[in-house]
């Protein structure tokens, strides 16, 4: 994901931007999501999680479009774990939403995973404390603090990222749904590459309203008509 617009670059562009859809789980509507061809499509390995993919039959990821990227995401799971699950789902990228240390980012940079570290944002957070992580991490996930640790729903204090000056790009994430496409592109500026979306797209937990997602890409993306869906954007060249 090194392609990805960092804060030393331009605002990024619209067609530019990551879109995640986090929190899938059944097969069919996996395909159905897949065939809008977002960036990335998160799964999660957390059985506390409403959105649980854990049992999920593994060809349904790798069955996925090549240009879609799946992302295992995990709370508070041992290297080990991480290993073992990605390897059975072919999962190259991770996305840590528990208090994982920069070390274990970097076990799993090593092992060859690109890694996403999601922080719960909140009016007490110091982006400085984010510093161990720079120079580890591919990118933040900035979510809305909870103690579910996602799905909430809820949006954090967007205007806070104004604050935000380090070089590790970020998904905007927490509560984002499908009347929030003027409030994205407003909230656009360097070091955001993207975002990521779950709940509020959603007819069941888990089972995403495609309809309501395809409006939405749809809607981000009439602003440069020549996005492209067929190669994800750090692989561009």
């Amino acid at each position: 994901m090194n392609s990805i617009p960092s804060n030393n670059n331009p605002r990024p562009r619209h067609s530019d931007m990551v879109i995640k859809v986090c929190g899938n789980r059944y097969p069919d509507n996996i395909r159905d999501v897949g065939a809008l061809a977002p960036m990335l499509m998160g799964f999660i390995f957390y059985d506390a999680s409403p959105r649980s993919a854990i049992g999920l039959d593994p060809q349904a990821v790798k069955d996925l479009p090549e240009y879609i990227r799946p992302v295992a995401v995990f709370v508070n799971a041992t290297t080990d774990d991480i290993h073992a699950t990605c390897q059975r789902y072919g999962i190259h990228y991770v996305q840590l939403h528990g208090d994982e240390s920069a070390e274990q980012c970097q076990t799993l940079k090593d092992l060859g995973y690109s890694v996403l570290k999601a922080i719960g944002v909140d009016k007490t957070t110091n982006w400085e404390s984010l510093k161990p992580y720079e120079g580890v991490v591919d990118a933040f996930v900035f979510d809305t603090k909870t103690k579910s640790r996602g799905g909430s729903g809820r949006k954090f204090r967007w205007q806070s990222l104004e604050n935000y000056s380090l070089s590790t790009p970020y998904l905007l994430s927490g509560g984002i749904g499908p009347d929030d496409v003027d409030a994205i592109v407003e909230a656009m500026r360097p070091g955001m590459a993207g975002i990521d979306v779950n709940s509020r797209f959603e007819s069941a937990p888990g089972r995403k309203n495609v309809l309501q997602l395809a409006n939405f890409i749809l809607s981000l993306r009439k602003f440069n008509e020549n996005e492209s869906t067929s190669k994800p954007l750090w692989e561009k060249k």
